[in-house]
């Protein structure tokens, strides 16, 4: 079967709704002169995808998680690419590479691997198990083979480089320059006025990431504070008890997934941006959440956990605080210091405008721009 020329196939384990770095690095990929396709899953609340510059394909399963979707997408996966023509494949993260790299192989496509975490650190693979063992095996069996590896952050790139002799790069999660020609005000938002707006927002809104303490914080914040989490995650439930239990319906506002456009809106109505995981594990402590750049590209400081890239941004720039730690009084007191210090606030609102004349995709995607220029046929 022969290849067709500049044909890039994407992989992505999740539903390519709220992954605004593929999103990005398709985009890019399409300035450049590449045939974009992107694959990932369908889930049953999938919500539709609009105004794409490249073509999508989301495969239908019968498992929505563990060793058997894993299992059973990487088959999906593999028969599908398989059969399709493409000059380069493009694989996003460790659970997408199997297939990809057995594909490259039998078709002789190009591969190219890019790591948005450290995959085999996430909490969800706990220490010695089976789940670890195989993605840990995965893992040294093809890394070492790549030649064009990207990562999010210096950290990761550094450990990925130093344990298995790759030039790993490093593509920062950084939004593109963006002119909004109208915000739209606070009512409009269904937010109120006159209140201190504190915004938790993200795709990955998971258990012991702080957004538990962040909720129990409001119970010693007063009346003119209002808590409003925005996104996604496997926490909402438990936040909703923790909510009902302390009488704090009207301190904390849970919207749910809302396209990137409507999400911004809130992101510059909000007072103070909060990054909050924990430093629970070696992927936490190395990551570089989307959101942190969100807030800074959208003039809002920042509130930010003590873990390793985020706190370089945060102080490199000036834009924000560190948290001082997770206990819910300790937050609450924090914040009520940041708003006490009028000129401080101000002055790291006035560096988010500087900072995120520097901190753009269009910088970072230099580097993507190099990686994939010798691939163009």
């Amino acid at each position: 079967m022969s290849q067709t020329k500049n044909r890039i196939y994407v992989s992505v384990s999740n539903d390519l709704f709220s992954d605004m770095r593929v999103d990005k690095v398709c985009n890019t990929l399409v300035s450049m002169g590449f045939d974009v396709h992107l694959v990932g899953r369908k889930l049953p609340n999938s919500l539709p995808l609009t105004n794409r510059n490249y073509k999508t394909k989301r495969l239908k399963l019968l498992f929505k998680k563990g060793a058997l979707f894993y299992a059973e997408f990487n088959f999906r996966l593999f028969w599908y690419l398989l059969f399709k023509k493409h000059s380069v494949l493009l694989a996003n993260d460790l659970d997408t590479l199997l297939a990809n790299r057995w594909v490259s192989k039998l078709k002789g496509s190009q591969l190219v691997y890019d790591s948005h975490e450290y995959f085999t650190e996430v909490p969800e693979l706990k220490e010695g198990s089976f789940a670890k063992n195989t993605w840990l095996k995965i893992e040294k069996q093809i890394f070492p083979k790549l030649n064009k590896v990207y990562s999010v952050c210096d950290s990761i790139a550094d450990i990925y480089s130093t344990k298995y002799g790759v030039n790993v790069k490093v593509v920062r999660n950084i939004p593109r320059i963006e002119k909004i020609k109208k915000y739209r005000n606070r009512a409009e938002l269904g937010l109120p006025e006159n209140k201190k707006i504190l915004l938790l927002q993200g795709a990955g809104i998971n258990l012991d990431r702080g957004s538990e303490e962040m909720v129990e914080a409001m119970k010693y914040l007063p009346e003119e504070y209002l808590f409003v989490i925005v996104g996604g995650g496997d926490v909402f439930e438990k936040l909703k008890g923790i909510i009902i239990d302390n009488k704090l319906e009207n301190k904390v506002m849970i919207k749910g997934k809302v396209p990137y456009q409507e999400l911004i809106q809130y992101t510059y109505q909000a007072d103070l941006g909060l990054s909050l995981d924990k430093n629970t594990n070696l992927n936490y402590e190395f990551s570089l959440p989307n959101k942190l750049f969100d807030y800074i590209h959208h003039e809002t400081p920042v509130l930010a956990s003590n873990l390793t890239e985020i706190r370089k941004i945060v102080e490199g720039n000036g834009v924000g605080w560190i948290l001082q730690n997770h206990n819910p009084e300790t937050i609450a007191n924090q914040i009520q210091g940041i708003f006490a210090n009028e000129s401080d606030y101000l002055a790291k609102k006035e560096n988010t405008k500087l900072a995120a004349e520097k901190l753009t995709w269009e910088n970072e995607e230099l580097v993507l721009k190099h990686l994939y220029s010798d691939l163009l046929q």
